[in-house]
């Protein structure tokens, strides 16, 4: 739970990205750090992207290769000008001294920089994740401390990042633990299916406040008012009838697209003769 201070949107590339970089870490290294990249508002900071830095870390000294960072920002920038330095993570449950060191560098490239933390070690039993932000504390004029302070973080994600999560939840259940992608047909299918139980259990939900089985709750009831205006006013037949056609041109367009690479195929191989 947070104190005080924005609410961090975190992005499943992110949360990817870090676990990647901590899997191909140096041979020895207890750790590994990265800048944040993203956004900033008045009431969040969106983290979208990330890039691992390197770092030699003891017990003694912690020493990161800056010049990296930059380079690597400077690249990112072309890509992506909207994207600022917004903070770093480090993988781990804990924060060390050391940290305190590394957010003093990037309090010098961002206003108020974030910290986050990814335990990629399931060190607590779990993935913990935490967001903190510095505030200095003491006695003024006297040795100055520094208090990491958490933050509430929150997971959003893009409509095409939301397919590869969906897919990376498939390949738990998988003997193999692959998966592949499936077809067009197969993810309406199963939109629907996934409509047809969420619709199942508001309307089990709503034959229990009606029994008086469970306490009416305002908030549910918003939502489902919003939920209802938002349908449109169709008869079951050109509901069916707009479906249909849809369908059709899912299929057309997968028809074209199957003939096409059969074309490409055919082509490359008359090329090799």
């Amino acid at each position: 739970m947070s104190v005080y201070g924005p609410v961090v949107k975190i992005h499943p590339v992110v949360l990817a990205s870090i676990c990647d970089s901590y899997e191909r870490r140096n041979e020895g290294a207890s750790r590994c750090i990265g800048t944040l990249l993203g956004t900033i508002d008045k009431h969040s900071i969106e983290v979208t992207n990330c890039f691992s830095v390197p770092h030699n870390e003891s017990e003694d000294e912690v020493a990161v290769d800056m010049e990296f960072a930059k380079n690597m920002y400077e690249l990112h920038k072309r890509v992506s000008p909207t994207e600022v330095i917004i903070g770093w993570y480090a993988t781990g449950f804990d924060i060390t001294e050391h940290s305190v060191l590394i957010h003093e560098y990037y309090s010098r490239e961002a206003t108020n920089p974030i910290h986050l933390t990814v335990d990629s070690a399931l060190q607590s039993g779990k993935m913990s994740i935490r967001a903190y932000v510095s505030a200095q504390m003491g006695v003024p004029g006297k040795t100055v401390g520094v208090m990491f302070t958490p933050l509430s973080v929150k997971y959003i994600q893009y409509d095409t990042e939301r397919i590869g999560v969906d897919l990376l939840q498939r390949t738990r259940d998988a003997p193999s633990r692959t998966k592949g992608l499936t077809s067009d047909l197969s993810q309406v299918a199963g939109s629907a299916a996934r409509v047809q139980d969420m619709l199942t259990t508001v309307l089990a939900y709503i034959d229990d406040v009606l029994s008086g089985k469970v306490a009416a709750d305002n908030s549910v009831g918003r939502f489902l008012m919003d939920l209802v205006n938002k349908v449109p006013t169709i008869s079951a037949e050109d509901f069916e009838n707009m479906l249909n056609s849809n369908i059709n041109d899912l299929l057309m367009v997968t028809y074209l697209s199957n003939l096409t690479q059969a074309q490409i195929a055919l082509n490359e191989k008359l090329v090799l003769l």
